[in-house]
């Protein structure tokens, strides 16, 4: 699954770390979640889409393989 988390980080000037205090994970949790090596849950998912006043859908971008 793809998605846009590390672009909408940057256009609200946070860090990695900001991020993940505001959504309650680790610092590593949102480095695997921009790298795509991990899908979060759909608590973690709709916190992030809360956080940045989008869907999850406009965030998190499925891909059929």
């Amino acid at each position: 699954m793809k998605n846009i988390v590390e672009e909408l980080r940057s256009l609200n000037n946070e860090k990695q770390e900001d991020l993940a205090n505001i959504v309650g994970v680790s610092r590593q949790t949102i480095i695997s979640i921009e790298k795509g090596k991990y899908n979060p849950s759909i608590a973690l998912a709709f916190k992030i889409a809360k956080h940045y006043g989008r869907s999850i859908e406009e965030i998190f971008i499925f891909e059929e393989e």
